[in-house]
């Protein structure tokens, strides 16, 4: 395995409920408050879906292209506000790990659903940016998880000769479709974020890890 594609949130860095937080506040910016009939049936959509890129999400959840912005719009104020309030840490390994799978002489790559100014906003409270070979987000590759193009530029981006030489893992069941959409030989779930293993392996997970840390001794 010459590349190892990571998603972010759930996987390296911890969620801890911020996304549901963040859009929670996105549909009180549309009208559609915490505990009304319309909200719980988002929210199921919302956690079902963890992983995809969030325009995305919004663009299923109010139909409306304008909507769609506005919600995203409120969703990553939000969540710029939690990780600014110090809402925002590295899953305990997770920078450990990365720096181990570049020690065996991989590239890393980190992924995400976030747009590229949240995740930016992530990778500075973290102190991140250079703790990767390479940081990617949907607008990027083109299209968002559950499609392969995310894994796909970072083999490209990187000069990887094979999808045969990636391994990517993730918390949910669109990081699995990612890697197996995309010919991946390893496609590991960790179950520190939001989907369970049955999810993970319904999905297409190769291995089921406790978490990030054990994926060097995987690839090992």
């Amino acid at each position: 395995m010459r590349l190892v594609v990571l998603d972010m949130a759930g996987t390296t860095v911890a969620d801890d409920g911020l996304v549901e937080q963040a859009f929670t506040a996105a549909a009180a910016a549309l009208g559609v408050e915490a505990g009304s009939p319309e909200f719980d049936p988002m929210l199921a959509h919302v956690r079902a879906t963890m992983g995809e890129s969030k325009i995305s999400v919004f663009r299923h959840l109010f139909g409306a292209e304008e909507k769609a912005q506005r919600a995203n719009t409120a969703f990553e104020a939000a969540y710029h506000d939690l990780v600014d309030a110090g809402h925002c840490a590295a899953l305990p390994g997770a920078a450990e790990a990365i720096a181990e799978l570049r020690g065996q002489g991989r590239k890393v790559v980190l992924t995400t659903g976030f747009s590229r100014a949240t995740q930016d906003r992530i990778l500075d409270a973290l102190g991140w940016r250079s703790v990767a070979d390479l940081t990617l987000c949907p607008a990027e590759a083109g299209r968002g998880r559950p499609y392969p193009d995310l894994a796909l530029t970072a083999l490209l981006r990187t000069g990887t000769d094979s999808v045969r030489q990636i391994a990517v893992a993730g918390d949910t069941g669109y990081d699995m479709l990612t890697g197996t959409r995309a010919g991946a030989p390893v496609v590991a779930g960790v179950l520190t974020g939001a989907h369970d293993e049955a999810r993970l392996r319904a999905d297409g997970a190769t291995h089921v890890l406790g978490s990030i840390a054990e994926l060097p001794a995987l690839l090992g």
